[in-house]
């Protein structure tokens, strides 16, 4: 089978190279997948790159990038229902603590890291469903249901934040989201957001508070933890959670802890690859709900060919993308 791999950290056009390598077949539990679309993240290009804290080295002597994609199932080992041959599936931590992952032909993977794609939904769409939707909708509804409640999503123009406004607005909460410039400003509010402003905005705290009357917000989905902690500590509720996924631009953020611990604040940290089975599963049948109500639109920048997988990951790590970096198989 055809498939991009690398065996040292490097920059993508040195390191990532087109390979032929054996078809794989699924051991027991496993089932085997015929990709069709496979996406890159922001974690594959810091994990192809060297950029995790404390990893010196490639894990494997040789990787398959990329942890999203989808397909459909070609055969299934031992254990395994043979219904589920033939059937459309997306996946989830294709590559994590894995060698092998999307960047290729077949990928052979437990059979519950490969999820029923609904018919509705595309090939692309579902590659974009394992990291980035599962993201957005564990961090507004991981705590239960949002109905009624107020929710600020920080970066709603971005990959996950675009999809977060969307399933927010999809399950009755009212919505404020922040982005930055004039088709940043525009994606947030047309997934859905009530109110939109400029997260540079020096008074962004005061406008926030002006929008919903005084009331505090209920939940905050977070794509910069550090550089935001200051004003999500001022508009966040009693008893209210900052569900938090990233703080690129601050690594080592100063917490403002007693502003939070006198409103008794819960700090989630985010890390999709790590959900226990009922988080996964509650975040997997929210997901599943959502792609069935058509509640979800989907940004896809650019869709190249396997080959050009270099090209992709130099395109997810310019980050001016809009949307999501896709290859297809």
């Amino acid at each position: 089978m055809r498939a991009v791999t690398y065996s040292q950290f490097g920059s993508a056009a040195e390191v990532l190279n087109l390979s032929a390598l054996s078809k794989p077949s699924p051991a027991e539990g496993e089932v085997l997948v015929r990709l069709s679309i496979s996406a890159v993240n922001p974690s594959d290009v810091k994990a192809r790159a060297g950029g995790r804290p404390g990893v010196l080295k490639p894990p494997f002597p040789t990787i398959i990038p990329h942890s999203d994609g989808a397909g459909v199932i070609e055969a299934v080992g031992e254990g395994v229902d043979k219904s589920r041959i033939g059937e459309r599936v997306w996946i989830w931590n294709g590559q994590w603590k894995r060698a092998f992952g999307t960047a290729a032909d077949y990928i052979a993977l437990p059979s519950e890291q490969a999820v029923p794609l609904p018919q509705e939904t595309s090939f692309e769409e579902g590659a974009i469903l394992g990291i980035p939707a599962l993201t957005a909708t564990h961090a507004v509804l991981g705590g239960g249901s949002v109905d009624g409640k107020t929710l600020l999503v920080s970066g709603g123009a971005g990959t996950v934040g675009y999809l977060a406004v969307q399933a927010a607005k999809a399950s009755g909460a009212q919505v404020i989201a922040t982005a930055r410039g004039s088709k940043g400003l525009d994606a947030a509010k047309g997934a859905g957001a009530d109110f939109v402003f400029d997260y540079s905005d020096p008074d962004l705290a005061t406008k926030i508070l002006d929008a919903t009357n005084g009331d505090l917000v209920d939940r905050i989905v977070e794509v910069e933890f550090g550089k935001n902690a200051q004003t999500n500590a001022s508009v966040i509720a009693e008893g209210g959670t900052i569900a938090a996924f990233g703080s690129a631009k601050e690594t080592e953020p100063v917490l403002p802890f007693y502003p939070l611990m006198f409103k008794a604040v819960t700090l989630d940290l985010v890390l999709v690859y790590l959900l226990n089975s009922a988080e996964r599963l509650a975040a997997i049948n929210n997901l599943t709900n959502l792609l069935e109500q058509k509640a979800l639109k989907f940004r896809i920048a650019e869709t190249l060919p396997l080959e050009d997988c270099a090209k992709a990951h130099d395109l997810v790590a310019d980050g001016a993308r809009e949307g999501s970096v896709l290859l297809r198989i």
